[in-house]
């Protein structure tokens, strides 16, 4: 006689499953994820095995660098967030005052955007929405935003990622710089001076460095640094000249403006999200706000 076939039924996702899945996709590492989730790092590891092995795929390629989702894994977290917009949309049905916000609010910009117009319109929404709180970011890359690890980007690019959605805010339009203290009053002045402060290692990509090589080969910069906003510092101190965004330079004192605006230094601010935070009632009411106060002259 043969024996039975063991009928084995396919492996039912749960929510528990998804939001440790979406966890994971944000933070990339294990011990990160379990602190987000209220668990231990071994947890988290214990039920990406558990899933695998039932679904019978990898949902997650391991490097030294963390945890790469694969394309399910990615699907899998687009579910999970809008099972989280859901959710905290019913929670806000039941709030007494639903027109106070509450949760945590991930955001990723530079530090140029962050205390030159962030910072001020973060200010106000204090006021308004006093039960939220705010997970900032401040680097030079757009990665964090792109594996969802954070809610809004308020970034400098030309070209943002299509997977997006957001408002052009408008043009960042740059100029040449020297500081008061330096005595250099005129371009020429501070050309001849000769020296420069810059963050060619740090942004060789960017417009003001990409400017500089071109009409300046020779001049190589007295200071390289790692941020606009220490260039925008060390030119304050008189050590030298720096191409700075006028939005940030105008608000200060110690600057004095070289040149006029440089058209091939411009670059876009832009306010971004994804589609699915989007709907999210914190993100939708941080992003509102931005939206209507981040302004450029």
């Amino acid at each position: 006689m043969n024996a039975k076939l063991q009928y084995k039924p396919a492996y039912r996702i749960s929510q528990t499953d998804l939001e440790i899945i979406l966890a994971l996709v944000r933070a990339q590492t294990l011990a990160i994820a379990g602190e987000r989730l209220g668990v231990d790092a071994s947890t988290v590891f214990r039920a990406v095995q558990r899933m695998e092995k039932g679904l019978g795929i990898r949902l997650f390629e391991r490097s030294r660098s963390g945890y790469r989702p694969s394309e399910l894994a990615q699907e899998l977290a687009v579910h999970a967030e809008q099972m989280e917009a859901q959710l905290e949309a019913a929670r806000s049905a039941v709030q007494l005052q639903p027109d106070q916000v509450s949760g945590i609010v991930r955001i990723s910009t530079t530090d140029t955007v962050l205390h030159g117009l962030l910072a001020p319109a973060l200010k106000l929404l204090r006021v308004s929405h006093p039960l939220l709180t705010y997970d900032i970011h401040a680097g030079n890359e757009l990665a964090s935003l792109t594996r969802r690890d954070t809610d809004i980007a308020v970034r400098a690019t030309r070209r943002p990622p299509q997977h997006l959605i957001g408002k052009h805010v408008g043009p960042i339009r740059v100029a040449l710089y020297a500081g008061k203290k330096s005595g250099i009053k005129d371009v020429d002045a501070g050309i001849a001076a000769g020296s420069w402060i810059a963050p060619d290692d740090a942004l060789p990509e960017h417009p003001s460095v990409i400017w500089r090589k071109k009409h300046f080969p020779k001049a190589v910069p007295a200071f390289r640094v790692n941020s606009i906003l220490t260039v925008a510092e060390l030119t304050a101190q008189g050590l030298g000249i720096g191409l700075l965004p006028v939005f940030l330079a105008e608000r200060r004192n110690d600057l004095v403006q070289l040149t006029e605006t440089i058209n091939e230094c411009q670059t876009e601010l832009w306010l971004l999200t994804h589609t699915e935070s989007r709907h999210l009632r914190r993100v939708s009411a941080v992003f509102n706000h931005l939206a209507e106060q981040i302004a450029l002259a």
